[in-house]
């Protein structure tokens, strides 16, 4: 058997990171950016006012003659002599010739105050109070967000107010999923004698879509023939950059995947559980291929240990795995010695001091009750609740 860590480098050895392309900022969400992101302009691009207020040059309390009334998106630049103020709106440029500005709430009357004079109860502490300075959230120039990074909305957001309209991003990784099994029909279909409804490729589907993947074939094949061959050969018309198997892998007698592709694929068993045995390979064109086990949990495990790495290096992201966190356990388990564990656990979030985590049934519906993987390493036997446990949170 060979460790997972082992597994993992073999198949990140073989990723090829993805052409870049060029996309509208308010598209790039969920991409990678392979290039630095730098603001085009000043942020502010000007010095602007903090407060709705008004802008003044004395900094003493007084009463003052109102000379412009300046709202956000305005161009004018009013000459401010002494004894004079500006009504200002937050995000409005101020006056050359004016110091600070003074908040509607330091004023005699507030907004509900007339547009003809002012009068100042509380002066600004200094020049420049309540002023947002050209440039002092970013200069033009300045790294907005790394390369390597997923555009979330907070940084497309963040890229957008430093003036950036287009980055260069990767292009989504192109998904086949194909399940494998003579049993298998289609999810609401009637059940025969010895059928059972295929989920598979509906669940790594979904894995890879929330991977920031884009899933260009879903498809089954049965237990006999070139089903394999023919599916990766659909999957490369669309597109593909991936084709992963589920079942057909393993050490029976109609282990299709196994018994058609070992002139493109390895096949190994990994020292965890679930997941022992493995396929790994790519085709002559390049295209990646998966050979995970068929049960479903041991599916969705080695898609988050193996395919989502390596997916996300196809996008060039820096941060291949998911978040993970230290919880306690509600409940224990009997561990597997010589291999990692990884066991589905839902988590208690009622004390958010101390979150719980407990192991969900077994099965399907189990690894839909759970909210992440609990990681034992090689050597625990025996957990009993109140150990700690890492867990990798969906």
């Amino acid at each position: 058997m060979i460790d997972v860590a082992d597994h993992l480098a073999a198949v990140l050895d073989a990723v090829e990171p993805l052409d870049p392309e060029s996309r509208d900022v308010a598209a790039a969400r969920g991409r990678v950016l392979r290039h630095p992101a730098r603001a085009a302009v000043d942020v502010p691009a000007f010095d602007c006012s903090a407060m709705d207020g008004f802008a003044v040059r004395d900094l003493a309390p007084a009463t003052l003659r109102v000379v412009a009334d300046l709202p956000a998106g305005t161009d004018l630049d009013p000459r401010m002599d002494a004894g004079d103020a500006a009504r200002i709106m937050t995000g409005a440029p101020v006056p050359t010739d004016a110091l600070a500005v003074v908040p509607f709430e330091d004023t005699a009357h507030g907004l509900a105050g007339g547009v003809e004079s002012v009068t100042i109860v509380v002066p600004p502490r200094g020049p420049g109070a309540h002023v947002r300075r050209r440039g002092s959230d970013v200069r033009a120039g300045d790294l907005v967000v790394a390369d390597g990074l997923r555009v979330t909305a907070a940084r497309a957001g963040a890229i957008a107010a430093s003036g950036v309209g287009t980055v260069t991003v990767s292009r989504a990784a192109r998904v086949a999923v194909v399940s494998t099994g003579s049993e298998l029909v289609a999810p609401g279909a009637p059940l025969a004698r010895g059928r059972i409804p295929e989920s598979n490729s509906v669940l790594l589907a979904g894995l890879a879509e929330e991977a920031g993947a884009e899933v260009v074939l879903r498809t089954s094949v049965g237990d006999e023939g070139d089903g394999p061959r023919r599916a990766i050969a659909a999957a490369e018309a669309a597109g593909a950059d991936v084709v992963v198997f589920s079942g057909g892998v393993s050490a029976g007698a109609y282990e299709v995947v196994k018994n058609t592709l070992g002139d493109l694929m390895r096949f190994d068993r990994v020292r965890m559980q679930p997941g022992k045995p493995q396929g790994f390979g790519r085709t002559p064109a390049g295209t990646l291929l998966f050979g995970l086990p068929g049960n479903p949990v041991s599916a969705a495990v080695s898609f988050e240990l193996f395919v989502r790495p390596a997916l996300r290096a196809l996008e060039g992201d820096v941060d291949l795995g998911r978040a993970a966190v230290r919880v306690a356990l509600a409940a224990g388990w009997r561990a597997r010695p010589e291999r990692v564990q990884y066991v589905p656990v839902a988590l208690d979030r009622r004390d958010p001091s101390r979150w719980l985590a407990r192991p969900v049934e077994r099965g399907t519906r189990g690894l839909g009750d759970a909210d992440g993987l609990a990681v034992v390493p090689p050597g625990e036997t025996d957990l009993v609740a109140g150990d700690l446990v890492s867990v990798m949170l969906w």
